[in-house]
């Protein structure tokens, strides 16, 4: 079990990380939003349930953004259940949101894949706007090469298979006879 001290210093960190990545893409650090959810602050791999604080802080951000559209981790068999768990928070904070209900879109991850017949929405990606993908994901150091979990029977890097699987979603397309792109992100409306 981590210390208190411990999972500061993780946190900093992945906020960090996640900070960095978003300049990357070319947005500023007021970008960010760090919820912190009491769900995850057990200092263990294993995390607490969804609770009605957890809901409640989901629900408070989605009141004042307002977004017309969420994007969702969509690799909910990840081995610690976070990703599922984070899914749930925002399910169960939609519920009760007033007013007009964003899509959810679900992105592919590191542990779920679908083939682009599931997909309901195909993005086209230009050679550049993958190369700043792949360098966002580069900014989290501490999920590269040692992560705990790197994705199931895959010992790709996780920016190796992004890549990999948005070209060949792409490619995919290309063969089907449709117009020709350099890659492509696939998201499930859930």
């Amino acid at each position: 079990m981590d210390s208190t001290e411990i999972q500061d210093v993780k946190r900093i960190i992945r906020e960090s990380e996640a900070v960095s990545g978003l300049e990357t893409l070319g947005l500023g650090a007021s970008h960010a939003r760090f919820l912190n959810l009491p769900f995850y602050q057990t200092g263990q791999v294993h995390k607490e349930e969804i609770g009605p604080a957890d809901i409640a802080i989901v629900r408070g951000l989605l009141e004042e953004i307002g977004p017309q559209l969420v994007f969702v981790a969509g690799d909910l068999s990840d081995p610690h259940g976070t990703h599922r768990m984070c899914k749930e928070a925002i399910d169960r904070a939609l519920e009760g949101l007033p007013g007009t209900r964003p899509e959810v879109w679900l992105y592919r991850g590191a542990w779920q894949e679908w083939p682009v017949t599931e997909a309901t929405w195909l993005v086209p990606l230009a050679q550049e706007e993958l190369r700043l993908k792949i360098q966002a994901i580069f900014k989290h150091q501490s999920q590269k090469d040692s992560a705990p979990f790197p994705g199931a029977h895959d010992e790709r890097e996780f920016w190796q298979r992004v890549e990999a699987r948005n070209k060949e979603t792409a490619a995919v397309l290309n063969r089907l006879g449709l117009a020709e792109y350099y890659a492509m992100e696939a998201y499930v409306v859930a």
